[in-house]
């Protein structure tokens, strides 16, 4: 198990490498110089060139390459084209946020998928179990953000029982911080959730027809027990792999629901960023969202070692 954790850490190390030479080059190819954005149309040559200077855009991009990714090793991503403001703390601070939201979301989609598909898969015979698998289908086909616009009509303009944005700091009102966070989870966890609830379903399908769950209950277990004491974890390989990837999903998909609800988090740095062609502050966000995808298929592939002991 050690030899693969360095093997795996080892590809891990090199994949975020190899992400960090793609995103430097594809924010390189963008038009437009950040000296010229900074000063406006009417800035003369000589102050472009100075400023290019101060940014360091005037070296070679393999050194620039070089300097930033050196940074990046120590937690440095460099200053703001724009406001002149260390762009590591920024990302900081924001990305607490984002995690929050996230990983509520995904919570919030495990607690509905995991019964519901369960429940699904023993039933699926009956009425109930198929009503469970069309509203799961129906979930899958509605965005994140059009789910977040339909709760903030619902549950904030007609209920008026929930703020329909902005974000309040658990350090000054927890209540309201909840508050603030009940319609952008629901609006990331119930679309997720939907969507896993059809893998479970699956999984749980699959895992009922197999020989050692009927000679669990012909020992004399329940239907419900057999699959608890010995389905359940064998159903949850294959879901641990689609949870790995709704999880980067819905990391993803939080760039758009922040920006429905006025939540300051990274998508809410990223479209700031894009909007006043802030490219190195881009290339920072950016390079931290696919550090965290990479990272949650670490975890994923360590996650199928200690669920399947086959693999080990």
């Amino acid at each position: 198990m050690t030899l693969y954790l360095v093997k795996r850490l080892g590809v891990l190390l090199a994949s975020t490498a190899a992400a960090a030479v793609v995103v430097f080059a594809f924010m390189a190819l963008l038009p437009g110089d950040p000296a010229e954005i900074a000063l406006g149309v009417n800035a003369t040559p000589e102050a472009v060139a100075e400023l290019r200077s101060q940014f360091g855009t005037d070296r070679a991009p393999v050194v620039q390459f070089l300097d930033w990714a050196g940074g990046l090793a120590q937690g440095d991503f460099g200053t703001s084209y724009v406001t002149g403001a260390p762009i590591g703390p920024q990302i900081g601070d924001r990305l607490g946020v984002t995690a929050v939201l996230v990983l509520g979301g995904m919570v919030l989609a495990l607690l509905i998928a995991v019964p519901l598909g369960t429940f699904a898969a023993v039933h699926h015979r009956n009425l109930l179990g198929a009503a469970i698998s069309v509203a799961s289908q129906l979930g899958i086909a509605i965005p994140a953000f059009l789910a977040g616009i339909l709760l903030v009509f619902v549950f904030a303009v007609q209920a008026q029982a929930l703020p329909s944005g902005g974000y309040v700091p658990i350090a000054e009102n927890p209540a309201e911080w909840l508050r603030g966070l009940v319609l952008p989870w629901l609006s990331l966890g119930l679309v997720q959730g939907a969507v896993l609830t059809r893998y479970v379903r699956s999984a749980v399908l699959d895992v009922m027809r197999e020989d050692y769950l009927r000679t669990a209950r012909a020992k004399g277990r329940g239907a419900t027990g057999a699959l608890w004491r010995h389905g359940l974890r064998n159903a949850s390989i294959p879901v641990v792999t689609v949870l790995g990837l709704q999880l980067a999903t819905l990391l993803i998909g939080a760039v758009v629901v922040e920006r429905v609800f006025v939540i300051p988090g990274l998508g809410d740095l990223l479209l700031n960023g894009v909007a006043q062609r802030d490219l190195l502050l881009v290339q920072g966000v950016v390079m931290v969202l696919v550090a965290a995808v990479l990272l949650i298929n670490f975890v994923v592939d360590v996650a199928y070692r200690l669920l399947d002991p086959r693999l080990r």
